[in-house]
């Protein structure tokens, strides 16, 4: 499956400007299934629009929120969380080169505004995690009335090259919610693994970069 990723001039201003986050013109998809193709929660379901520009990559989540926001009482924002995805969190995970699709980037983002990044490296059949990439990401969150609303802007330095129109960059979305037996997690392209598992770049789709 294919994500059209549009082009709008750079927004210096804040992500998040009013009561809606997501980009006016953009295409959001749906995500309605867990990472084995069964069908989630009408109340897990959420969208994720995304758009660039000469700066970089703009990524919004909207998540509904019917349960118990799973969180840290303590949020740390000027640096990575580790293990952030033991919490809420909705992922990206993105791999600029699509003839090599096992070295990849991950983006996360949680309901507090906390994030991480982490560059991935599976070519040896064996998972390389490099846990002190910094790619300059920026994220930000807001908690409504059965809603989350969660951003990130990645600037191309963090993938070592930048787009141009009609490119095709290959990745996955998630969304990791709720605890214990009942949690779920969402994914765009269903990994179809026998356990939870987002690493599993053959079930990437495309992002391709349009203007």
């Amino acid at each position: 499956m294919k994500i059209l990723v549009p082009y709008k001039l750079e927004d210096s201003g804040p992500l998040f400007t009013g009561a809606n986050a997501v980009p006016a013109g953009s295409n959001a998809v749906r995500i309605e299934t867990y990472w084995n193709g069964e069908r989630c929660l009408a109340s897990r379901e959420f969208t994720c629009s995304l758009s660039w520009s000469d700066a970089g990559l703009v990524v919004f989540f909207d998540a509904s929120q019917k349960e118990p926001i799973i969180l840290t009482a303590d949020p740390v924002l000027d640096e990575k969380t580790i293990g952030l995805w033991e919490r809420d969190v909705c992922e990206i995970f993105i791999a600029p080169d699509r003839n090599e699709p096992r070295r990849y980037f991950e983006f996360e983002v949680a309901p507090t505004g906390e994030w991480l990044d982490l560059s991935i490296d599976l070519t040896s059949g064996e998972r390389v995690t490099d846990w002190d990439y910094n790619s300059g990401m920026k994220a930000a969150a807001k908690i409504e009335d059965g809603r989350v609303l969660m951003a990130m802007k990645i600037p191309w330095e963090a993938f070592g090259r930048k787009p141009k129109a009609g490119d095709v960059w290959l990745g996955n979305i998630f969304r990791c919610v709720g605890e214990g037996e009942t949690r779920g997690y969402l994914a765009w392209q269903p990994t179809m693994t026998e356990k939870p598992n987002f690493h599993v770049p053959e079930a990437f789709g495309e992002f391709e970069f349009v203007k």
